[in-house]
């Protein structure tokens, strides 16, 4: 299964790694400045205890703990957070695919993984995603099941496929620092 950053090569994905990087780094601090008022002690991770509520009572009990400044950094965070999907879900992507040019130079066994580890990141994006339009839904209309699962459900398998790829992305470094190439 080939993946379109694959189509990189390999002198030139550094320069798209990078920047890519970089954006994703700053995202990720303006979304955790701007979740500062949504942490409280029912939703001590802020948002993300948001996405993770999983039922009507405690997404119920979140939204109650958030006072207005705190409801308005929620709804500019989950805005900004679909920028932010496309800036992860690149920068994670490209490291599994480079990662598995690593492990295919070396000789490595799992260099099969990259690409359709590179593909879960925008899996991941799209879960992403659904979660955020489950969260609007409640945000700004009535909290009632279905959404606070569709949420949680979706949260937790973004998570999983962004773990996996960076997981897999390190030991892609972890190996390209200690292995030489053959």
């Amino acid at each position: 299964m080939r993946h379109p950053f694959q189509a990189i090569p390999a002198d030139k994905r550094p320069v798209v790694f990078w920047p890519l990087l970089v954006i994703t780094l700053f995202l990720m601090i303006l979304l955790n400045l701007e979740g500062k008022p949504m942490v409280t002690q029912a939703a001590p991770l802020g948002i993300v205890s948001y996405e993770l509520a999983g039922s009507v009572s405690r997404a119920q009990e979140i939204l109650a703990s958030w006072d207005q400044q705190a409801q308005l950094s929620a709804a500019f965070s989950l805005g900004l957070d679909y920028v932010f999907m496309l800036a992860y879900s690149a920068t994670i992507g490209l490291a599994c695919v480079w990662t598995a040019d690593v492990l295919r130079r070396r000789g490595w066994p799992l260099a099969w993984v990259g690409a359709p580890l590179g593909w879960g990141q925008w899996l991941a994006a799209a879960f992403d995603a659904t979660e955020n339009i489950a969260l609007v839904v409640i945000l700004f209309g009535t909290v009632q099941a279905p959404w606070p699962e569709v949420a949680r459900w979706c949260a937790i398998f973004k998570f999983s496929l962004i773990f996996l790829g960076l997981v897999y992305a390190f030991f892609g470094l972890v190996v390209s620092l200690v292995v030489k190439p053959k």
